[in-house]
């Protein structure tokens, strides 16, 4: 159960009632509802995270399938429950299985490529330890990833921390029935 009140459609501001219906298309999550008690600040997070989620579309050479798989791992790290069963719902629209997910657990000994391996890697080291990056880090990606797509990578991943540390601290709920990883 949610910590903090839902900023609901009938109780928007214009501001937000806007946003509500052209950006979310009538579909706020409760994160969106409980950001929307700051309206500048739901705007913003909006586009940043439209931002990093369009440089890493299917025209990309980092594409959706590895959006997710990161998104996924890093919440898994974070035992961030609410991000997680939301990126289960759309890995599966990137062609994610079952048993992808559950490869996610051990990615290192998974039949996952050599460039989902390396971004599954840096993923788990700057989530669990940043301050321990080195060169060795990032060479460990450039045969995969152009300077560019590092810092896509790179901004994925914290996009994925930000927002496990606000939707479960502050109790979100989920929207729909939980996905079990089994």
């Amino acid at each position: 159960m949610a910590r903090i009140s839902y900023v609901e459609p009938t109780q928007a501001q214009p501001e937000v009632q806007e946003i509500y219906e052209k950006t979310l298309k009538g579909k706020p999550t409760s994160t969106q509802k409980a950001l929307a008690h700051r309206p500048e600040l739901l705007k913003n997070f909006l586009a940043f995270y439209a931002s990093v989620g369009r440089k890493l579309d299917s025209n990309s050479t980092v594409g959706r399938r590895l959006y997710e798989l990161v998104y996924i791992r890093v919440s898994m790290i974070n035992q961030c429950h609410y991000c997680m069963q939301h990126h289960l719902s759309s890995s599966q629209r990137a062609g994610l299985t079952p048993e992808d997910w559950k490869a996610l657990k051990n990615p290192a000994t998974s039949s996952f490529t050599d460039k989902e391996k390396a971004a599954l890697a840096f993923a788990e080291k700057l989530t669990r330890s940043p301050h321990d990056i080195s060169d060795a880090d990032i060479s460990a990606l450039k045969p995969h990833f152009n300077d560019g797509e590092i810092v896509d990578l790179d901004m994925l991943i914290g996009l994925a921390n930000l927002t496990n540390r606000l939707t479960d601290p502050l109790g979100m709920d989920l929207e729909f029935p939980a996905i079990a990883i089994e």
